[in-house]
């Protein structure tokens, strides 16, 4: 009977991981977190992209599908179709060059929604942040960070065979109980 449930864990297992690396090896939409911090202003937003239409020039870039972006205490919400030259861009391209970590950088340049009037243009280019006047002078810099959002199928496939584990491992605690 151990070795039947040890098998049944095992299998169980090898399925969820065989299927979660199929669905994740198809899927081509790759999702980011990013945060702008400077000594003006902060903010968190998320973008994501198809990694299969990449480019194909020396810095390969592609076109963001999705994009959210909000100041801290500021109710505007900036997309996508919020870039100055939308609808080429936003776009992302590799930075492992400059940090040797396998991560991408966004390029967006949008204008001030909460203050159009004052033309001022916020810029995320790679890891770099900058606030510009309309007459073009830098009036506030500051650095972006990125982060991978894990894919919520492998997420979830992890959770399932954690899940089966454990169970496997309760049943097999209160099996010897009731042997003894």
């Amino acid at each position: 009977m151990k070795l039947v449930s040890q098998l049944t864990l095992a299998t169980s297992c090898a399925l969820i991981f065989a299927i979660v690396g199929a669905k994740s090896v198809s899927a081509a939409l790759i999702n980011y977190a990013f945060t702008v911090d400077s000594s003006i202003t902060k903010g968190e937003g998320f973008f994501s992209y198809d990694d299969s239409t990449f480019s194909e020039d020396n810095i390969p870039v592609a076109i963001v599908n999705s994009l959210n972006f909000q100041f801290d205490n500021d109710p505007n919400i900036y997309t996508e179709k919020d870039d100055t030259e939308y609808p080429g861009y936003p776009i992302v391209f590799p930075t492992t060059f400059l940090t040797g970590i396998e991560s991408v950088g966004l390029q967006y340049v949008f204008p001030d929604k909460a203050n159009p009037s004052s033309s001022i243009t916020y810029d995320i280019n790679g890891y770099d942040f900058a606030i510009t006047s309309a007459e073009n002078i830098q009036i506030g810099s500051g650095k972006v960070t990125y982060r991978q959002v894990p894919e919520p199928t492998i997420l979830g496939g992890s959770f399932i065979a954690c899940s089966i584990g454990w169970l496997m491992t309760k049943k097999l605690t209160l099996d010897k109980k009731v042997k003894a």
